[in-house]
């Protein structure tokens, strides 16, 4: 794409011939020669000079740098989005639908005070994981919704950094500022194991329900049903007074030498005591293994000492109770894969079959005598039959 050529600089042939083609169809178009149409142009520029107070040559002059700088800014704008969309930098949607690539920078007032009123709102957000870390996200409408409340207006006539809202369309035009600003993202639900070689893991992973793992799409639109995560903290008094209290620990530890004498010698014996209270600990671990062995064989199931101690419990509950026997796990029966008992388990057992030869005989000349009430009595007995595994 050939442009103007810089002040100062004779044009190439290609631009000339570019030049007078273009002077030939804008004569056309006014029904002139085009020696008519440079008269009539000449004209009108030394009347748009006298007018700004300049000469012809002056005047000519700076228009041939204002198209110069005109052109090299949007071959700037040009060359700023190819650069964006091969690394996959995010862009935002400008005005007219033109997208318009988000540079990374110190963020806009105006913003910085959107995303902090924002932050103070109920839009219903939800945790999600965004490049391993937990982050709050929103849908777009719930934000629209509260940029065109009467508590926004009220907050607009209170802070003048917030933008007006009269419509859907400043809405979302207000809201366009925290994506340029990279306070809130544009995000989408995506597989964590998206692009990897590996086949679907055997063990299913244990995952929260609702909690989605997200990417930043590069395309920054504003729609209804959209999803953005906040990426604008907001103040970090906390962390910056942790930062502190940690620097100040560490500085107190290094300058221990300085300290005074009754200081060290009271840090010493607390040292020493939180050193018995850790090998009273191991002690009474390896202990209480020793009691439960001994016991174990001489009176099975065996007894605990503090049967809580390595249990996922409080600390007080590790301590309670004293003592407790080892508990058996109770044996089941196995299952076939209908989830019925297996015949093994159905088999009658030793004492039922001597209880069923001690019965008296009468009983079975009763049931001689009956034929019907043995049939009866013999179709509600339980029936074994086995079952073979596939």
């Amino acid at each position: 794409m050939s442009g103007p050529p810089p002040p100062g600089q004779q044009p190439s042939p290609e631009q000339m011939s570019a030049m007078q083609q273009q002077l030939a169809m804008e004569a056309q178009k006014r029904g002139m020669t085009p020696q008519q149409f440079q008269q009539w142009q000449r004209q009108q520029i030394e009347n748009d000079a006298k007018k700004a107070g300049m000469t012809f040559e002056q005047y000519v002059n700076k228009l041939k740098q204002q198209a110069y700088e005109q052109h090299m800014a949007q071959q700037q704008q040009m060359a700023q989005q190819q650069t964006a969309q091969q690394s996959g930098q995010p862009q935002a949607q400008g005005q007219g639908g033109q997208q318009v690539p988000i540079t990374p920078g110190a963020p806009d007032p105006k913003a910085v005070a959107l995303a902090k009123w924002l932050r103070g709102q109920e839009l219903k957000t939800r945790t999600c994981i965004l490049n391993g870390q937990r982050k709050d996200m929103f849908r777009v409408k719930r934000a629209l919704r509260t940029l065109q409340s009467p508590a926004y207006k009220t907050a607009c006539a209170k802070n003048p950094l917030l933008t007006p809202v009269t419509d859907t369309a400043t809405a979302s035009e207000t809201f366009k500022l925290l994506p340029l600003s990279l306070l809130a993202l544009r995000v989408s639900k995506s597989d964590p194991h998206e692009g990897h070689d590996h086949g679907p893991s055997p063990k299913p992973q244990k995952r929260v329900k609702g909690l989605w793992t997200v990417k930043i799409e590069q395309q920054q639109d504003i729609s209804d049903d959209l999803h953005y995560v906040w990426l604008y903290e907001g103040p970090q008094w906390k962390t910056k007074l942790y930062a502190a209290g940690a620097l100040v620990l560490i500085m107190a530890v290094v300058m221990f030498p300085l300290w005074p004498v009754t200081l060290r010698i009271g840090v010493w014996y607390l040292s020493m005591g939180m050193l018995g209270l850790i090998g009273l600990f191991f002690a009474m671990a390896i202990f209480r293994a020793i009691l439960f062995a001994v016991t174990y064989f001489a009176v099975p199931p065996g007894l605990w000492l503090y049967p809580n101690l390595f249990e996922d419990v409080g600390f007080f509950d590790s301590f309670r109770p004293l003592w407790g026997w080892q508990e058996e796990k109770k044996k089941k029966g196995k299952k076939n894969k209908d989830g019925t008992a297996s015949a093994e388990s159905k088999k009658p057992s030793k004492k039922d079959k001597k209880k069923a030869s001690e019965a008296p005989a009468s009983t079975g000349s009763a049931t001689a005598a009956s034929p019907t009430s043995s049939l009866k009595n013999r179709d509600l007995k339980a029936r074994i039959e086995e079952v073979e595994d596939d």
